[in-house]
C-alpha cells in the first residue's frame, strides 16, 4: 500500500539537499508508491527523443523526480522551510498547517 504524505500537488516547496538545494518551486505531481515528487523547474534533465508524428524530436529538457524527504514546505507567512502538522478545525475538518507559524496551508 502506498504511504500518505503531507505534500500535495500545487504546494510550494523548497529543495533541502542535492545539486538544486535552495531552489523553490511548485509540486507538479506526487508519486506515492515511489515516495517521490516532481517540482516545477527543479532537477532538470536532458532526454534525447526520437522524432514522431506528434513531435519533432531532439534534445528535450524536463523535470526529473526528487525523493520526498529532500523537499520541505514553504511557510506561507515567512517564506522559510517548515514542517507540516494536521489539526482538526471546529467543524470537524482536517487542515494542514505550518508548524513554524501556525498558519493553515490549505483553506
Amino acid at each position: 500500500m502506498a504511504t500518505k504524505f503531507k505534500v500535495r500537488k500545487g504546494d510550494k516547496v523548497t529543495v533541502t539537499t542535492g545539486r538544486d538545494k535552495g531552489k523553490v518551486g511548485e509540486v507538479v505531481s506526487v508519486m506515492r508508491k515511489e515516495s517521490r515528487v516532481v517540482v516545477q523547474g527543479v532537477n532538470m534533465v536532458k532526454r534525447h527523443t526520437r522524432p514522431t508524428q506528434a513531435s519533432a524530436g531532439g534534445i528535450v529538457e524536463k523535470e526529473a523526480s526528487l525523493h520526498i524527504s529532500n523537499v520541505a514546505h514553504i511557510d506561507p507567512k515567512s517564506d522559510r522551510p517548515t514542517r507540516v502538522g494536521i489539526r482538526i478545525e471546529k467543524g470537524g475538518r482536517k487542515v494542514r498547517y505550518a508548524k513554524r507559524s501556525g498558519e493553515a496551508i490549505d483553506l
